[in-house]
């Protein structure tokens, strides 16, 4: 029995750890060769040869998404490895918060950076691949669909306290969504996005005291939850738990299979039932 991406190329950022490692995993494991990219080379690696061991192809591209030169080195990664581009997951990103009155430019526009200026900066390094792939398939007769998951949230969707920065880059993500699904459609390529909810990961497990903390290029962000408010928030999901990892790739994947091939400038909630912070 064939797997659903058998032969695709499949790009994804941040996926060393956490959501992007979970959506690497399980494209790869339904035939995709997958582009690994995370912060820490030693990690991005481990991914790889993880994929690797499972019987699956896959290269890496280390480095931070933010800095000028990442994209055209992404989609170069692909492109000298595979020969071509069918996914990508633009998923690299984390949460530097403060309300509106305490935020600095540097929080502002770190979460610009990441959230809305790389994921711009690999689409438009991509696009002469992809139109130059459409191109010729159209001319050969045949209809090969590509596919783009941005990654947003409910923060971004409906916002949330304290999280202005975020929020903002968030919600930017799905008007970029909706652009380039009209921009693309000419070249069969849907554009969607996946907006989680509350999923576990290292930035949203229970920390006692706050002080939990990783280094993000240089930058100690704070991360983690209290246990009161992870209580507060597991109250608030109508199926009663954060999702996992595996779940919330499991809503990218939907995007990335056949089934999906008219479906384009949607923004799909994953969060358990729950739609708003």
């Amino acid at each position: 029995m064939s797997k659903k991406l058998e032969g695709k190329v499949a790009l994804v950022t941040g996926s060393g750890r956490g959501i992007g490692r979970a959506v690497a995993l399980k494209l790869a494991g339904e035939g995709a060769r997958v582009v690994v990219n995370d912060l820490d080379k030693d990690v991005a690696y481990s991914v790889v040869e993880e994929i690797k061991k499972a019987g699956g192809e896959a290269a890496a591209c280390e480095g931070s998404v933010t800095a000028p030169d990442f994209a055209e080195r992404f989609i170069k990664t692909a492109v000298d490895n595979y020969k071509g581009i069918d996914i990508i997951v633009n998923n690299a990103g984390y949460t530097w918060d403060n309300v509106i009155q305490k935020m600095t430019d540097e929080q502002w526009y770190a979460m610009m950076d990441v959230h809305l200026t790389a994921p711009f900066r690999i689409l438009r390094a991509a696009q002469p691949v992809i139109r130059a792939l459409s191109k010729a398939e159209q001319e050969a007769g045949k209809e090969v669909f590509r596919k783009v998951v941005n990654i947003s949230s409910v923060a971004g969707t409906g916002g949330n306290a304290g999280q202005v920065g975020y929020s903002s880059a968030k919600a930017g993500i799905t008007g970029m969504t909706k652009t380039l699904s009209k921009e693309w459609g000419r070249l069969k390529v849907n554009v969607n996005c996946v907006a989680y909810g509350f999923v576990t990961t290292r930035l949203t497990e229970a920390t006692a005291g706050g002080n939990a903390t990783v280094n993000i290029e240089g930058r100690d962000i704070k991360v983690g939850v209290s246990p009161e408010v992870l209580a507060m928030a597991k109250a608030g999901i109508p199926l009663g738990r954060p999702g996992t990892t595996e779940e919330a790739a499991g809503a990218v994947y939907l995007f990335c299979i056949p089934e999906s091939d008219y479906v384009s400038g949607q923004v799909l909630i994953c969060g358990g039932g729950l739609n708003g912070l």
